[in-house]
């Protein structure tokens, strides 16, 4: 049996091997003449176009390799959702995802394959535990994936709702200041992508959505899906009722944003309050045996002394 898994182990990496080759192809005559030119912003310009190149080759296997497992149903609109989450708006962001997954748990399935014979020896296991390893690395690889994208995600939305309530004020400024919504909008995502580039990103796209001539509404709520906020949700309310009732949008944002302040103030604290228990558990389990050791080590060691000497 170990020679069979060698002899698949050896044909995977062979077959990895071409597809790297195919991927990554030979220097281009281009470049080659480029480099003996002293136009060294024209090779870097061909050098980031053949990295591009590649990039979408890449993508399109995935992308081909992903569109026969995603299916139908609701699991593709909800891996879409986290892809958005995560920064991938593309429309081909899910095959390509799925693709990652199968080369994922293929790569970790051939490696956990190929150090579970050495591990099986070590401990002296039934040998057809090998398979079962590189089983597990396979369900590894494919989970990995989704638990960065939603690691990425959660960052993303970490920073958009510490930037939010400066957004806002802002906002409330440009309004108060004679601009129009729009206006302010495309102000707040130029000046807020200084201190979070990926709210500046979103705003962005949400005024060229509005440019475009989408509904300002439909992009509001289209902002919000994408940033997957409470916070920006009640944003997008209040805008979106004051701009049906006609009240005024200077007031509304002023109200929305001390409310917006307060509540990340209220988050400070509370994540303040947590720090005690939090520091709880390291400092039983890790810091006070250590002390303890120092401070009753030698102590315990001379009592023991003299004690044995009785």
């Amino acid at each position: 049996m170990i020679y069979a898994v060698a002899a698949l182990i050896a044909l995977s990496v062979t077959g990895l091997v071409l597809l790297a080759g195919q991927l990554i192809p030979a220097e281009p005559e281009m470049i080659r003449r480029l480099r003996t030119m002293s136009g060294a912003e024209a090779v870097g310009a061909a050098e980031r176009r053949r990295r591009e190149v590649q990039a979408a080759r890449l993508a399109e296997l995935l992308s081909a390799l992903g569109t026969r497992v995603q299916g139908d149903g609701d699991r593709p609109s909800k891996t879409r959702r986290v892809l958005i989450a995560a920064g991938f708006f593309g429309p081909g962001a899910v095959p390509v995802f799925y693709g990652a997954r199968i080369v994922a748990a293929v790569l970790l399935g051939l490696l956990f394959l190929a150090g579970a014979p050495a591990l099986v020896n070590y401990l002296s296991l039934p040998q057809p535990l090998i398979v079962v390893i590189g089983l597990w690395g396979a369900a590894l690889g494919w989970v990995a994936p989704t638990f960065l994208l939603v690691a990425r995600g959660n960052r993303r939305r970490g920073e958009m709702l510490r930037a939010l309530p400066d957004a806002l004020d802002l906002m409330v400024v440009c309004v108060e200041a004679g601009l129009g919504l729009n206006q302010a909008l495309q102000r707040v995502a130029d000046e807020v992508a200084l201190i979070s580039p990926v709210l500046g990103e979103q705003l962005g796209l949400l005024t060229l959505e509005m440019r475009a001539g989408t509904p300002r509404e439909d992009a509001l709520r289209n902002f919000a899906t994408r940033t997957d906020l409470d916070d920006a949700r009640s944003l997008v309310t209040v805008l979106i009722q004051t701009d049906r009732f006609g009240t005024s949008v200077a007031q509304a944002l002023r109200i929305h944003a001390d409310t917006l302040r307060t509540k990340r103030r209220q988050r400070v604290e509370e994540a303040s309050a947590k720090t005690a228990i939090k520091m709880l558990f390291p400092l039983v389990f890790c810091v006070f045996p250590a002390l303890f050791i120092v401070i009753l080590g030698s102590g315990i060691l001379q009592a023991i002394k003299v004690l044995g000497g009785l």
